[in-house]
């Protein structure tokens, strides 16, 4: 996630540190989280050189474990992506998440003390995050993208405002979402749409804003699974953001 928030900018992802804090270190447990560490980094292309392991037994329970980190990149003022190059004209695309990434479980959590979720979707709750960083790198160096969004807590309304102009209007069709099987049985739990949009990426990951003639080019640097399109596009209006339609459950 720390690697995602970094290409926003379109940075290079340089390093990343981690942080392990545990009432009593298992190193079956402490391996295994490692493991998904090293392969963050080599799948972003950064190293991990360093971090810190403490043992909290007045904190923490021993079968507890709390895990925190950050990362650094670097990027020439040149290439810097960001809300001021984006422009009356330019589409909004949408690149598919891999599941809920690393947002909402404390309603997943809360969902799952009444509900029995099906087989053929608990690995779902645990897919690991989609980190873009490899496609959106090729992106900024050829210049093909104004700006990003990267689709945490908030979710897509949110996220997407911090990327565009204020003089400018963002145009999202809901409709155009393609939203993945299980948020289709979350949002059976009676979870509104509103509550569905500002806590889970809903099946978007990433947003891109870039200019219309980009987006053949844009589309060909990623693999079929996460091929961008189109939900919306920027425009000169009064209105910060207009929403048409609503999600398609």
């Amino acid at each position: 996630m720390c690697i995602n928030d970094l290409i926003v900018q379109g940075a290079k992802p340089l390093f990343f540190l981690d942080y392990i804090a545990t009432g009593k270190l298992d190193l079956n447990k402490t391996k295994k989280i490692l493991k998904g560490i090293f392969e963050g980094c080599r799948l972003s292309n950064c190293k991990l050189i360093g971090g810190e392991t403490a043992e909290m037994p007045g904190t923490y329970s021993n079968d507890k474990f709390d895990i925190a980190g950050f990362s650094v990149g670097i990027v020439s003022k040149k290439k810097i992506l960001s809300e001021k190059k984006v422009r009356s004209g330019d589409v909004v695309l949408a690149i598919p998440s891999s599941g809920l990434h690393s947002n909402g479980f404390s309603l997943v959590r809360s969902i799952l003390k009444s509900n029995r979720i099906p087989l053929n979707l608990r690995k779902e709750l645990l897919r690991p995050t989609k980190i873009y960083s490899k496609e959106i790198l090729k992106l900024v160096d050829k210049n093909l993208i104004h700006s990003a969004a990267h689709i945490t807590g908030g979710g897509l309304i949110e996220n997407l405002m911090r990327s565009i102009p204020k003089n400018l209007s963002t145009n999202i069709d809901l409709s155009k979402i393609k939203i993945k099987r299980i948020f289709k049985w979350l949002k059976n739990k009676n979870i509104s749409d509103n509550e569905m949009l500002n806590t889970f990426n809903c099946g978007v990951g990433f947003c891109i804003i870039s200019p219309k003639k980009n987006v053949t080019k844009i589309k060909n640097t990623f693999d079929k699974k996460f091929k961008p399109y189109e939900i919306g596009f920027i425009s000169k209006e009064k209105v910060r953001i207009k929403i048409s339609n609503s999600l398609k459950w």
